[in-house]
């Protein structure tokens, strides 16, 4: 419960406003870099060298800690949020506020020292160069954390804040934070802008292992599983909004799949190919061609 002098009534407010949205944005921010992680191990090869390193608090150490840094810092996120959650004391508010008062720290400095980076607060979704939104953003992070940790704002407090029984003024206060913190928010004018131009699906990238998954989980690879002799593909290739996969099934024959690579459920062929067939006819070296 919210147990507190009337005179600081508005300062508990607002901290029962700020809490639900600083363990969201903890939570979304850590899930965002393991997400981040494990779609470059998935497609490594279309990772230009040092991309990494171009992304937040991992720019500012040596490549080759680029990764622990980020992992690092996904779980210091995680570690962060749950105090907030689940400690009943002060001792796990003032973490969060010393978080946010060093990221706004490291923000200014990359945007003193490295100002073509991104600040990797939401993984890749946070390219874009720190510029003054993402900074005041994290100033309002500092300034809520601060206000949970004065008024040492418990989750079961916020919960009876945003009961029926309570002023709607809570509510208020969370719809005029989250709207502050959009403004502020240069990956919303991103994601407006992809959504703007995006790119056709013979142009949109697309990790091999993610069509694999969908090609496993198909009723074209249950029809031919027991057939196969690996459960690995022989040879892979894309042509333009299709994956094609080859995995052999004994006798000289090969099983080709081709999933296709748009669409919320996308469309997955299957063909028997038997090395015994007979070559396509080839062109002739030379055609007329009419002036």
């Amino acid at each position: 419960m919210l147990e507190v002098p009337s005179k600081h009534a508005g300062l508990e407010v607002i901290a029962a406003a700020a809490l639900p949205i600083l363990v969201v944005v903890l939570t979304l921010s850590g899930v965002a870099k393991l997400a981040m992680l494990a779609g470059r191990r998935q497609d490594a090869s279309g990772v230009s060298p040092g991309s990494l390193s171009r992304l937040g608090p991992a720019a500012l150490v040596p490549e080759r800690f680029a990764t622990v840094m980020t992992v690092l810092c996904a779980t210091a996120e995680f570690g962060f949020a749950a105090g907030l959650v689940l400690v009943d004391h002060p001792v796990g508010r003032w973490p969060s506020v010393a978080f946010f008062a060093v990221a706004t720290y490291v923000l200014l400095d990359l945007r003193r020292r490295r100002p073509d980076v991104g600040c990797g607060c939401f993984g890749e979704v946070s390219s874009a160069p720190v510029g003054l939104r993402s900074i005041g953003r994290t100033v309002i992070f500092t300034a809520m954390a601060i206000a949970v940790a004065v008024e040492n704002v418990t989750w079961a407090g916020t919960m009876h804040a945003f009961s029926p029984a309570s002023s709607p003024s809570a509510v208020f206060w969370l719809g005029g934070l989250v709207v502050l913190l959009l403004a502020l928010s240069p990956e919303i004018d991103a994601a407006v802008a992809r959504l703007r131009h995006r790119l056709p699906c013979e142009q949109r990238p697309q990790p091999a292992a993610r069509a694999l998954a969908r090609l496993k989980s198909s009723t074209a690879w249950r029809a031919y599983v027991g057939m196969l002799e690996a459960d690995e593909p022989t040879d892979t290739w894309r042509e333009l909004c299709w994956r094609f996969f080859v995995f052999p099934a004994g006798d000289g024959t090969d099983v080709v799949f081709a999933v296709q690579l748009s669409g919320r459920r996308p469309a997955v062929r299957s063909a028997v190919v038997s090395d015994g067939e007979p070559p396509l006819p080839s062109l002739r070296e030379s055609m007329p061609v009419s002036a």
